[in-house]
């Protein structure tokens, strides 16, 4: 299984406890989402704050309006610092999602580390090549620009 990874970092000029407020909400992941995937929670409570355990479902659109279910677990949470999601049905292998927090000079330091891998062996890995890879650069970009319209961040780094 060959496991990919996506590191982005960036400054939010805000407060660790916005910050984390908001990041730690479900159902900010909407606002997150480009609009053309038509992402939609599933899962009651996704106004409920986040806690090891928490499963969230949800439908995304991300090829051709073609809908797909995906079911993640958050395994991991310490308050204002970091929190794990993991996918436990949809279309990756894995997907193992960390989300870190950071307090610096100029506000927070955020960090999302993705591991992930695709099904379906070579086929999965002609897709990573030609689509996914990307697509999910896309989705974090969106994401980026997102997050520095609502904090009015400025980008360190992205790798």
């Amino acid at each position: 299984m060959k496991i990919h990874s996506l590191k982005r970092q960036q400054i939010i000029h805000t407060s660790l406890e916005a910050a984390w407020q908001f990041f730690s909400k479900p159902e900010n992941l909407k606002e997150l989402t480009p609009t053309y995937m038509d992402f939609q929670i599933t899962s009651p409570h996704p106004s409920e704050t986040m806690y090891a355990g928490m499963i969230i479902s949800y439908i995304v659109r991300p090829f051709l309006g073609w809908p797909i279910d995906w079911v993640t677990e958050i395994t991991q949470v310490e308050r204002g610092k970091f929190f794990v999601d993991e996918q436990r049905s949809g279309p990756y292998r894995l997907w193992h999602h960390q989300h870190f927090f950071y307090q610096v000079e100029a506000g927070i330091e955020m960090v999302d580390l993705v591991h992930y891998a695709l099904p379906l062996g070579p086929i999965g890995r002609i897709m990573h090549h030609l689509f996914i890879k990307k697509q999910l650069n896309t989705i974090f970009d969106y994401r980026f620009k997102k997050i520095e319209g609502l904090f009015n961040s400025k980008k360190v780094v992205s790798i």
